[in-house]
């Protein structure tokens, strides 16, 4: 469809800017109502034609015509004839010589009138042999070139730069051709490999327009193609395949069109903040998540088509642009398939007949680490023979013969089921992977929908038998090696979350599904039950680690007696640190990994003593004095001195720290001459995974917040939180700090903040200013405040969980209503997960018991109050 006739009119008789604006805001209403009445290519086309119309008038206004050596050439998208409604628009000025000072006043004024316009533009000035010298340097420059074309000016000059772009042989097409398959390479790296990123990148992510684009670049470039439809005469498309192309690039179009109208600007990745109003624009409906869901599905499959089609064209280009590093002698691996290089090719097409098969070929890449890939022709045949499946792969008793070897065998959940994912092969298998292909998470730390999770935690558990692993997880590639079924793991993390997505909970269907699939695959009983157990169970752990004081033998023998036995504590550990490392490439760090490995070896104690036998605490803390002392006395400190610091701390001390803890807190008391006075040390090393800030100061019902404050002023994380008085009423204060990377601190920022702590601990009234500066970063997910009082496991104590939006200064806030209501702090757990704060507070009321009930109602509302006032 051509621009409406008011848009022509009202661009031919524009005489000032306020008239050609006032066209601009016309056409880009026309373009909005439209995008639902015709097909989003017209409305790309319009849209460049009519940047072609106000580039000829402006052109011609500001007297760029008058030079007949003078070309205007646009180049990229924008030289396709496809713009959307925000997109960059690039263009060259080509001059036969450096603009004189009459020229270069005229460019000037015309560049400044389309800034003035406030459009985004992109633009060089350049002689001929300047364009061949850029060009030669380039591979992005002789891209956006290939794509050239004349807007107005000398046509000649035109002709002569786009001979020199496709014949010249500055860039042949060998080297081309290997220059933009490095360049998709590093793009696909950047993010994460996968297309399945919850805010994905429309331009840039595997499966994206710019996988699509690539094979255009290499077509053109080699074939001197001008359209995707000749490679179809070339033998390199089929004809069904050219309109499943033509499909993809029309929905990834409307995508991104939407995503541009939604943003109001020019915008490539689909974040959370945009995807409800693009989902509404794009007729998925306005239920929120509910629409969301819908189009992102929809927006994954069509880049997994799209970056299986990428692969699989520029597997054949390589094949005639190389011809060289392409002919490779086939090595027979069966009767059915062989080795080419490193990719795998079936003998016959007719092979995948016998449905087994398709397993078998994954089979192949597991035995021989040297196949990296498919071939071409293989895949091609690989995507036809699955959708014309009838039911689902394990229907086939063959093919749960060959998914039970593949299961088992040492490299089956490496690389091959990496492969099996990217083609779709375990969603043909598994009727319960096609639900979560594509699904999203909307719980604001996992960065990958739920498939991409799954495929990178298996990944994960697989690394484990990897050397190089042993040194960053010494612990899962220890358990791994003595693990006597490793692949009843497998089978828990591909069904860990197999159930989200259903409404109810995940794991307690998700434990169903695994028990059901062990039986008809022929498990055993107490296999299936473990692998259940897995699943239903699978959060244990990671609750536990991060919401609960794993130094309080209580808490060690309630987690040891629902894990029972060391082998299900095994299994539950190894599943654990890979979920998790799968969920966020950001979530990961020491201090998890510390939380998690304490668990595990105070579970294991626990349960080789026997759970009817627990350890007792006074034998607990007889340990840790013994092995804290020692350090202490190898340091050359007084033991009579060392009992004296330690007579006056309460037995909860010497239970809620290690003895590493308890050696560095003494070591630093001892250093000291007056105990009335205040101690504050950092830690400058990293010690139980995070930065260890230590405190001990006489009782001020004030302090807690203000050293949570400066904590905070200072941009750092608290991790970890403890509080404690002692016998003759000082208070010890405990953090595990880290930095917003989830590094610790270094050197430096720990003597920062020890300056800033030991100013507040002088004096304690000094005022502390803070910002508050709510990120909008999530603000569609409307996260409300919830404060829940529980019993503890104490009699005298309560239990307080938070959860909040992460706002500057919240723990301030919430040891402010403590304050107000003259509660003392035992104990804290502060946890962040993307934006959301989970903290867990021990407290008691000032005679040091549990609350009676119109108090905790009372703290409930003041909670609640505060929190709701400063997250609106």
């Amino acid at each position: 469809m051509a621009l409406p006739n008011k848009v022509k009119t009202l661009l031919d008789s524009a005489q000032h800017l306020g008239d050609l604006k006032d066209c601009a805001n016309y056409f880009y209403k026309w373009l909005s109502n439209e995008f639902s009445k015709q097909p989003v290519r017209n409305l790309i086309n319009s849209r460049a034609e009519f940047i072609d119309r106000l580039l000829i008038k402006l052109f011609n206004d500001t007297g760029l015509a008058r030079y007949p050596e003078l070309a205007l050439i646009a180049v990229g998208g924008y030289g396709r004839g496809e713009l959307h409604p925000y997109s960059d628009i690039d263009f060259l000025l080509l001059v036969n010589d450096t603009p004189n000072a009459e020229m270069t006043t005229a460019l000037e004024e015309f560049v400044t009138l389309l800034w003035d316009l406030n459009l985004e533009i992109g633009h060089s000035v350049r002689t001929h042999d300047q364009v061949l010298e850029q060009k030669q340097e380039d591979v992005h420059f002789t891209t956006c070139l290939l794509e050239s074309r004349l807007i107005c000016g000398n046509h000649v000059e035109f002709e002569r730069l786009r001979s020199h772009i496709v014949e010249t042989p500055i860039w042949k097409s060998d080297d081309f051709f290997i220059a933009k398959i490095n360049e998709q390479q590093v793009r696909h790296r950047k993010c994460h490999g996968t297309a399945y990123n919850l805010e994905p990148n429309i331009k840039e992510n595997p499966g994206g327009l710019r996988d699509v684009q690539t094979i255009f670049w290499v077509a053109k470039k080699h074939f001197h193609a001008e359209t995707l439809e000749e490679l179809i005469n070339h033998g390199y498309l089929t004809h069904e395949e050219y309109q499943e192309l033509l499909e993809c690039l029309e929905n990834l179009w409307n995508i991104r069109f939407a995503l541009h109208l939604a943003a109001g600007r020019c915008e490539n990745r689909l974040l959370f903040d945009y995807q409800p109003h693009a989902a509404e624009i794009l007729g998925f409906g306005s239920e929120g998540k509910a629409s969301v869901e819908r189009m992102m599905k929809r927006l994954f499959r069509i880049m997994s088509r799209v970056r299986e089609m990428n692969q699989m064209l520029l597997s054949y280009f390589e094949q005639s642009i190389l011809p060289d590093q392409s002919e490779q002698i086939a090595v027979s691996l069966d009767d059915n398939f062989e080795r080419i290089g490193n990719k795998i090719s079936v003998k016959n097409p007719s092979v995948f007949f016998r449905r087994e098969q398709l397993l078998v070929l994954f089979e192949h890449i597991a035995d021989h680490p040297e196949i990296t890939n498919i071939e071409p022709s293989t895949i091609r045949t690989m995507r036809q023979v699955r959708r014309r499946l009838l039911g689902d792969l394990q229907d086939y008793a063959g093919c749960r013969d060959a998914f039970l070897r593949l299961l088992k065998h040492p490299n089956g959940m490496g690389r091959a089921f990496t492969l099996m994912h990217k083609h779709g092969l375990i969603a043909a298998y598994l009727p319960q992977w096609r639900n979560i292909f594509g699904q999203m998470q909307f719980d604001l730390f996992h960065a990958y929908t739920v498939d991409e999770h799954t495929h990178k935690l298996i990944n994960n558990i697989y690394l484990y038998t990897d050397k190089e692993q042993k040194k960053d997880f010494p612990l899962c590639s220890e358990i791994i090696t003595r693990m006597d079924k490793p692949e009843l793991l497998y089978l828990a993390a591909i069904f860990h979350d197999i159930a989200k997505g259903r409404g109810g909970d995940h794991s307690e269907l998700g434990a169903v599904d695994a028990l059901a699939f062990c039986k008809v695959h022929g498990f055993t009983n107490s296999d299936a039950r473990l692998v259940s157990w897995l699943v239903e169970n699978h959060l244990l752990m990671s609750v536990t680690a991060q919401r609960k004081d794993i130094n309080d033998p209580d808490v060690i023998a309630e987690f040891a007696s629902v894990v029972k036995n060391e082998r299900q504590l095994d299994y539950l550990y190894c599943l654990t640190v890979a979920d998790i490392r799968a969920t966020n490439d950001n979530l990961w760090n020491d201090w998890k990994n510390t939380l998690l490995r304490e668990l595990y070896l105070h579970s294991q104690h626990a349960l080789r003593l026997g759970l009817e036998n627990p350890m007792d605490m006074r034998d607990q803390i007889r340990d840790k004095k013994k092995q804290a002392k020692q350090r202490l006395i190898n340091l050359e400190f007084n033991e009579e001195n060392i009992d004296a610091i330690w007579s006056r701390l309460k037995a909860n001390y010497f239970t809620a720290f290690s003895e590493q803890q308890i050696s560095w807190h003494s070591e630093h008391l001892l250093k000291i001459n007056d105990l009335n006075a205040p101690c504050v040390v950092v830690g400058e090393q990293a010690m139980h995974g995070g930065t260890q800030v230590f405190v001990y100061s006489p009782y001020n019902a004030n302090l807690f917040s203000k050293l949570l404050t400066i904590i905070g002023s200072k941009k750092a994380q608290i991790q970890h939180a403890q509080v404690m008085t002692t016998k003759d009423n000082s208070v010890v204060y405990n953090f595990v700090i880290l930095e917003v990377s989830g590094n610790p601190m270094s050197s430096s920022r720990a003597k920062s903040i020890r300056r800033g702590l030991e100013v507040i601990l002088k004096d304690p009234k000094k005022k502390i200013r803070t910002k508050k500066n709510r990120s909008q970063r999530f603000k569609d997910f409307n996260i409300k405040p919830k404060v829940i009082v529980r019993p503890h496991a104490r009699a005298d104590r309560n239990l307080i969980e938070i959860q909040a939006i992460d706002i500057p200064g919240l723990l301030t806030k919430i040891a402010e209503v403590f304050q107000a209501n003259s509660l003392h702090i035992h104990a804290a757990r502060i946890t962040t997960v993307g934006e959301r704060a989970e903290d867990f507070f021990v407290i008691s009321n000032t005679d040091y018991q549990a609350l009676a009930e119109e108090h905790k109602a009372a703290l409930q509302r003041d909670l609640m109050k505060k929190l709701n006032a400063e997250t609106e």
